[in-house]
Protein backbone atom coordinates (compact mmCIF):
# COMPACT_ATOMS: atom_id res chain seq x y z
CA UNK A 1 0.00 0.00 0.00
CA UNK A 2 1.35 3.46 -1.13
CA UNK A 3 1.99 5.80 1.84
CA UNK A 4 0.16 8.59 1.43
CA UNK A 5 3.42 11.13 2.36
CA UNK A 6 5.99 9.16 1.03
CA UNK A 7 8.92 11.00 0.10
CA UNK A 8 7.23 14.17 1.23
CA UNK A 9 10.00 16.23 3.14
CA UNK A 10 8.54 17.78 6.58
CA UNK A 11 9.71 20.38 8.88
CA UNK A 12 8.34 20.12 12.47
CA UNK A 13 9.02 23.03 15.37
CA UNK A 14 9.13 21.82 18.49
CA UNK A 15 8.46 17.54 17.83
CA UNK A 16 11.33 16.20 20.71
CA UNK A 17 8.38 16.32 22.82
CA UNK A 18 4.83 16.26 23.02
CA UNK A 19 2.46 17.23 20.25
CA UNK A 20 5.34 18.42 18.34
CA UNK A 21 6.74 14.63 18.71
CA UNK A 22 3.09 12.95 18.05
CA UNK A 23 2.98 15.06 14.73
CA UNK A 24 6.71 13.81 13.47
CA UNK A 25 6.26 10.37 14.37
CA UNK A 26 2.81 10.86 12.64
CA UNK A 27 3.90 12.15 9.32
CA UNK A 28 7.14 9.86 9.69
CA UNK A 29 4.63 6.68 9.63
CA UNK A 30 3.36 7.45 6.42
CA UNK A 31 6.34 8.33 4.42
CA UNK A 32 7.55 11.64 5.08
CA UNK A 33 11.32 12.46 5.62
CA UNK A 34 11.30 14.91 8.92
CA UNK A 35 13.35 17.77 10.24
CA UNK A 36 13.17 17.40 14.20
CA UNK A 37 13.69 20.24 16.26
CA UNK A 38 13.35 20.84 19.54
CA UNK A 39 15.43 23.84 21.83
CA UNK A 40 17.20 20.87 23.14
CA UNK A 41 19.30 18.49 20.96
CA UNK A 42 18.77 14.99 23.17
CA UNK A 43 15.13 14.85 22.73
CA UNK A 44 14.97 15.94 18.91
CA UNK A 45 17.98 13.26 18.74
CA UNK A 46 15.96 10.72 20.48
CA UNK A 47 12.45 11.50 18.19
CA UNK A 48 15.02 11.12 14.57
CA UNK A 49 16.47 7.79 16.51
CA UNK A 50 13.15 6.98 16.84
CA UNK A 51 11.79 7.17 13.48
CA UNK A 52 14.90 6.17 12.08
CA UNK A 53 14.66 2.90 13.85
CA UNK A 54 11.54 2.23 12.03
CA UNK A 55 13.08 2.63 8.97
CA UNK A 56 12.27 6.46 7.90
CA UNK A 57 14.06 9.23 7.51
CA UNK A 58 15.04 12.68 9.86
CA UNK A 59 17.63 14.90 10.94
CA UNK A 60 17.87 17.25 13.55
CA UNK A 61 18.06 20.90 13.72
CA UNK A 62 18.24 21.88 17.50
CA UNK A 63 18.29 25.12 18.78
CA UNK A 64 15.34 27.91 19.69
CA UNK A 65 13.13 29.47 16.95
CA UNK A 66 13.11 32.70 18.42
CA UNK A 67 16.91 33.13 17.38
CA UNK A 68 17.80 35.66 14.59
CA UNK A 69 19.13 32.12 12.56
CA UNK A 70 17.06 30.06 13.35
CA UNK A 71 14.38 30.46 10.50
CA UNK A 72 17.21 30.07 7.80
CA UNK A 73 19.20 27.16 9.41
CA UNK A 74 15.84 24.92 9.93
CA UNK A 75 14.81 25.67 6.24
CA UNK A 76 18.44 25.01 5.17
CA UNK A 77 18.59 21.76 6.46
CA UNK A 78 15.53 20.64 4.63
CA UNK A 79 17.00 22.30 1.32
CA UNK A 80 20.73 20.92 1.80
CA UNK A 81 19.30 16.99 3.18
CA UNK A 82 16.51 15.98 1.22
CA UNK A 83 16.75 19.03 -1.74
CA UNK A 84 13.09 19.62 -1.19
CA UNK A 85 10.00 21.22 1.06
CA UNK A 86 7.03 19.80 1.30
CA UNK A 87 5.20 20.24 4.54
CA UNK A 88 5.62 23.09 7.25
CA UNK A 89 4.41 22.50 11.00
CA UNK A 90 4.64 25.80 13.18
CA UNK A 91 4.20 23.96 16.55
CA UNK A 92 6.77 25.03 18.92
CA UNK A 93 5.36 26.88 21.93
CA UNK A 94 4.36 27.28 25.78
CA UNK A 95 2.81 29.85 28.08
CA UNK A 96 3.88 32.26 30.44
CA UNK A 97 0.59 33.31 32.16
CA UNK A 98 -0.37 36.55 34.26
CA UNK A 99 -3.31 38.78 34.17
CA UNK A 100 -2.46 41.53 32.52
CA UNK A 101 -1.93 44.25 35.14
CA UNK A 102 0.93 41.76 36.43
CA UNK A 103 2.42 40.52 33.01
CA UNK A 104 5.79 42.23 32.05
CA UNK A 105 6.72 43.38 29.26
CA UNK A 106 9.67 40.24 28.84
CA UNK A 107 6.65 37.63 29.19
CA UNK A 108 4.38 39.71 26.61
CA UNK A 109 7.64 39.24 24.22
CA UNK A 110 8.51 36.04 24.84
CA UNK A 111 5.17 34.66 24.09
CA UNK A 112 4.63 36.71 20.66
CA UNK A 113 8.44 35.82 19.84
CA UNK A 114 7.51 32.14 20.28
CA UNK A 115 4.30 31.70 18.62
CA UNK A 116 3.98 34.42 16.59
CA UNK A 117 7.23 36.06 15.24
CA UNK A 118 9.09 32.74 14.88
CA UNK A 119 6.07 31.52 12.72
CA UNK A 120 6.69 34.13 10.26
CA UNK A 121 10.16 34.10 10.06
CA UNK A 122 9.96 30.74 9.01
CA UNK A 123 7.43 31.11 6.52
CA UNK A 124 9.00 33.99 5.19
CA UNK A 125 12.26 32.13 5.11
CA UNK A 126 10.53 29.21 2.97
CA UNK A 127 9.20 31.26 0.40
CA UNK A 128 12.15 31.80 -2.15
CA UNK A 129 12.51 27.96 -1.81
CA UNK A 130 8.86 26.83 -2.22
CA UNK A 131 8.55 29.73 -5.03
CA UNK A 132 11.37 27.94 -6.85
CA UNK A 133 10.10 24.16 -6.46
CA UNK A 134 6.80 25.01 -7.47
CA UNK A 135 8.39 26.84 -10.62
CA UNK A 136 10.14 23.84 -11.40
CA UNK A 137 7.26 21.27 -10.84
CA UNK A 138 4.80 23.86 -13.61
CA UNK A 139 7.82 23.95 -15.98
CA UNK A 140 8.23 19.72 -15.62
CA UNK A 141 4.49 19.34 -16.03
CA UNK A 142 3.61 18.12 -12.28
CA UNK A 143 1.38 19.66 -10.00
CA UNK A 144 2.55 19.31 -6.37
CA UNK A 145 0.65 20.86 -3.63
CA UNK A 146 2.39 21.70 -0.62
CA UNK A 147 1.22 22.18 3.30
CA UNK A 148 1.56 24.78 6.09
CA UNK A 149 0.08 23.65 9.18
CA UNK A 150 -0.29 26.15 11.85
CA UNK A 151 -0.59 25.40 15.42
CA UNK A 152 -2.89 28.15 17.48
CA UNK A 153 -5.25 27.04 20.19
CA UNK A 154 -9.00 28.31 21.71
CA UNK A 155 -7.49 30.80 23.69
CA UNK A 156 -6.55 32.63 20.58
CA UNK A 157 -10.44 32.31 19.37
CA UNK A 158 -11.94 33.00 22.84
CA UNK A 159 -9.63 34.62 24.92
CA UNK A 160 -8.33 33.18 28.30
CA UNK A 161 -7.86 34.89 31.55
CA UNK A 162 -4.42 34.63 32.81
CA UNK A 163 -3.10 34.31 28.72
CA UNK A 164 -3.16 37.80 27.29
CA UNK A 165 -0.02 37.47 25.29
CA UNK A 166 -0.71 33.70 24.45
CA UNK A 167 -3.72 34.32 23.30
CA UNK A 168 -3.10 37.63 21.41
CA UNK A 169 -0.52 35.50 19.82
CA UNK A 170 -2.65 32.25 18.97
CA UNK A 171 -4.95 34.60 17.72
CA UNK A 172 -2.48 36.11 14.89
CA UNK A 173 -1.38 33.22 13.35
CA UNK A 174 -4.96 32.53 12.50
CA UNK A 175 -4.43 35.95 10.90
CA UNK A 176 -1.35 34.55 9.44
CA UNK A 177 -2.66 31.63 8.05
CA UNK A 178 -6.17 33.29 6.16
CA UNK A 179 -3.53 36.20 4.83
CA UNK A 180 -1.00 33.15 3.60
CA UNK A 181 -3.70 31.17 2.07
CA UNK A 182 -4.62 34.06 -0.24
CA UNK A 183 -1.06 34.65 -0.62
CA UNK A 184 0.40 31.62 -1.42
CA UNK A 185 -2.63 29.43 -3.28
CA UNK A 186 -0.84 30.63 -6.75
CA UNK A 187 2.13 28.06 -5.49
CA UNK A 188 -0.06 25.18 -4.94
CA UNK A 189 -0.05 25.33 -1.25
CA UNK A 190 -2.74 25.11 1.29
CA UNK A 191 -2.12 27.01 4.30
CA UNK A 192 -4.07 26.05 7.49
CA UNK A 193 -4.76 26.03 11.52
CA UNK A 194 -5.67 23.72 13.96
CA UNK A 195 -6.37 25.26 17.29
CA UNK A 196 -6.21 22.77 20.44
CA UNK A 197 -7.96 22.81 23.40
CA UNK A 198 -6.70 20.71 26.61
CA UNK A 199 -4.07 18.86 25.42
CA UNK A 200 -2.96 16.73 28.12
CA UNK A 201 1.03 16.75 27.61
CA UNK A 202 4.05 17.79 30.35
CA UNK A 203 3.10 21.84 30.01
CA UNK A 204 -0.55 20.57 31.21
CA UNK A 205 -0.48 17.97 33.25
CA UNK A 206 -2.34 17.70 36.93
CA UNK A 207 0.09 18.54 39.47
CA UNK A 208 -0.66 18.54 43.01
CA UNK A 209 0.79 21.53 44.43
CA UNK A 210 1.56 23.95 41.38
CA UNK A 211 5.04 24.13 41.89
CA UNK A 212 5.91 22.24 38.92
CA UNK A 213 8.56 24.49 36.51
CA UNK A 214 10.21 23.79 33.22
CA UNK A 215 13.23 25.44 32.06
CA UNK A 216 12.84 27.18 29.13
CA UNK A 217 15.55 29.54 27.57
CA UNK A 218 17.25 29.80 30.85
CA UNK A 219 13.65 30.76 32.60
CA UNK A 220 12.04 28.57 34.88
CA UNK A 221 8.40 28.64 33.89
CA UNK A 222 5.39 27.56 35.95
CA UNK A 223 3.65 24.67 34.10
CA UNK A 224 0.96 21.81 34.89
CA UNK A 225 -2.74 22.52 36.45
CA UNK A 226 -3.82 21.71 39.67
CA UNK A 227 -5.73 18.60 39.87
CA UNK A 228 -9.05 19.95 40.74
CA UNK A 229 -9.34 22.28 38.14
CA UNK A 230 -8.01 19.94 35.64
CA UNK A 231 -11.14 17.80 36.60
CA UNK A 232 -13.15 21.03 36.32
CA UNK A 233 -12.36 21.36 32.92
CA UNK A 234 -12.45 17.95 31.66
CA UNK A 235 -16.12 18.39 32.96
CA UNK A 236 -16.57 20.37 30.83
CA UNK A 237 -15.17 18.66 27.89
CA UNK A 238 -18.21 17.19 25.34
CA UNK A 239 -15.85 13.95 25.07
CA UNK A 240 -15.36 14.20 29.16
CA UNK A 241 -11.73 14.48 28.93
CA UNK A 242 -8.51 15.92 27.42
CA UNK A 243 -6.94 15.14 24.33
CA UNK A 244 -3.53 12.59 24.17
CA UNK A 245 -0.65 14.33 22.04
CA UNK A 246 -1.48 11.59 19.27
CA UNK A 247 -4.91 12.74 18.90
CA UNK A 248 -3.61 16.22 18.71
CA UNK A 249 -1.32 14.85 15.88
CA UNK A 250 -4.09 13.62 13.68
CA UNK A 251 -5.91 17.32 13.41
CA UNK A 252 -2.35 18.01 11.82
CA UNK A 253 -2.36 15.45 9.77
CA UNK A 254 -5.58 15.76 7.68
CA UNK A 255 -3.93 19.25 6.75
CA UNK A 256 -0.97 17.06 5.21
CA UNK A 257 -2.86 14.30 3.16
CA UNK A 258 -3.67 14.63 -0.80
CA UNK A 259 -7.59 14.66 0.79
CA UNK A 260 -7.14 17.98 1.67
CA UNK A 261 -5.37 19.49 -1.56
CA UNK A 262 -8.29 21.63 -1.79
CA UNK A 263 -8.71 23.49 2.04
CA UNK A 264 -7.01 26.03 2.50
CA UNK A 265 -7.43 29.55 5.12
CA UNK A 266 -9.12 27.32 7.62
CA UNK A 267 -8.76 26.79 11.53
CA UNK A 268 -9.87 23.30 12.68
CA UNK A 269 -10.72 23.36 16.37
CA UNK A 270 -9.24 20.02 18.18
CA UNK A 271 -11.16 20.16 21.54
CA UNK A 272 -13.10 17.03 22.08
CA UNK A 273 -16.36 19.07 20.81
CA UNK A 274 -15.45 22.25 23.41
CA UNK A 275 -16.72 25.38 21.47
CA UNK A 276 -15.58 28.41 24.16
CA UNK A 277 -13.97 28.68 27.09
Amino acid sequence: MTLKLDGKVALVTGSGRGIGRSIALKLASEGARLVINDLDAAPAEEVAAEIRAAGGQAVVCAGSVTAPDFAERFVGTAVSEYKGLDIIVNNAGYTWDNVIQKMTDEQWYAILDCHLTAPFRILRAAQPVIRQLSKADAEAGRRVVRKVVNISSVAGIFGNAGQANYSTAKAGIIGMTETLAKEWGRMDVTVNCVAYGLIKTRLTEATAGGNATANIEGREIKVGVNPDLMAAMERGIPLGRGGTPEEAAGAVYLFCVPESDYVSGQTLMCTGGLTGI
